[in-house]
């Protein structure tokens, strides 16, 4: 891009995309499609998760390409990383949070939803959503890119540009599919896993940053021969790029960790509702058994802390041995005593 970016520019400079464009378009009326016909079905999505599949999903895309994010991302080294970002994180977040597979199976038959649980269910899915899988490849794809010969060539050919945005998109959607857990997944993780996920991805973020800020210039014979006389020189444009990465990969990712501590705790409250039920269940079934009894459900309901308690159901009373007791302050409590019984 020959012209030098100003604030004039970011709204004059414009581009056509053709693969960006007919993958947002197919993407965006496809899931139109199939909403409408899931909603004559009486199954719906909500209108918010629709609006983040549209407009921060396919929406954002669409501008990655058209607009001056597009235009200037093979002339400044900043404008490719904020481009990388958003397709890495912005973008498979909203398409997650569109929930398209409860979209899918809303829109199809019987025969339909068959065959989508049975791909969900294969050993394939199961181990490329394995959090392991998906963290990795989101962790180091940027790495590898920024890093590598392969952005060297994703700068000078066209249709390696094209193909290498859109495999940011797929991992991206893969690593969010999988760790929000919206939509139908082949394993359902505790949601604690993915917070401890997000710290690793936001040191890797902070250590990329550091590493092109004071590396070397990456890319420097494609940059040093576009011949371009404005703007920032390579190093700090390099710089500039770092900070993006650094610090607007921590910004992009709040919407998430909200997200998922949103989800923790609805999975906590649910672990506890169960464990109420199966306590319930319990008191109903052992209403005649002795005072201890009561008092080892009443235990393990006060002490649950959140979290899912095992060992709260135990034997009645009359049929099983009292160990004797050695003044130690765990063996007056009734769930402790009869894990740690001696």
């Amino acid at each position: 891009m020959s012209t030098p970016l100003t604030i004039q520019s970011v709204f004059e400079s414009w581009r056509w995309d053709a693969s960006t464009v007919v993958l947002t378009v197919a993407l965006a009326a496809g899931y139109g499609v199939a909403r409408a016909r899931a909603a004559r079905r009486g199954e719906s999505a909500p209108a918010g998760r629709a609006a983040a599949f549209l407009l921060m999903g396919t929406g954002v895309w669409l501008l990655t390409g058209i607009s001056a994010i597009g235009a200037y991302s093979d002339t400044l080294f900043w404008v490719r990383a904020l481009q990388t970002l958003l397709l890495l994180y912005v973008v498979p977040f909203g398409l997650a949070a569109g929930r398209p597979v409860t979209v899918l199976r809303g829109a199809l038959g019987p025969g339909g939803r068959a065959w989508v649980d049975r791909a969900l269910a294969s050993s394939f899915a199961r181990a490329v959503t394995y959090p392991l899988v998906a963290s990795l490849l989101v962790l180091a794809t940027p790495w590898i890119l920024f890093l590598s010969p392969w952005f060297e060539v994703v700068l000078r050919h066209g249709a390696a540009d094209a193909l290498t945005r859109i495999l940011l998109v797929a991992i991206g959607f893969l690593y969010f599919y999988s760790r929000l857990q919206t939509d139908p997944v082949p394993h359902r993780y505790s949601q604690s896993i993915s917070l401890l996920i997000t710290v690793f991805e936001s040191l890797a973020d902070g250590i990329l940053g550091l590493a092109l800020w004071l590396g070397p210039l990456v890319a420097a014979g494609y940059y040093g021969g576009i011949g371009r006389t404005w703007g920032p020189d390579p190093r700090m444009d390099q710089i500039i790029g770092a900070g993006i990465i650094w610090v607007l990969g921590d910004v992009l990712g709040l919407p998430y960790l909200l997200t998922l501590m949103r989800s923790w705790a609805a999975d906590e409250r649910r672990h506890a509702r169960e464990l109420d039920a199966a306590l319930d269940a319990l008191e109903v079934g052992t209403a005649d058994d002795s005072g201890e009894q009561s008092a080892t459900i009443m235990a393990a309901r006060s002490g649950r802390g959140g979290g899912r308690i095992r060992g709260a159901v135990t034997a009645p009373a009359e049929n099983r041995e009292e160990p004797p007791t050695t003044g130690l302050w765990w063996e007056n409590d009734p769930q402790l005593r009869e894990r740690f019984r001696r």
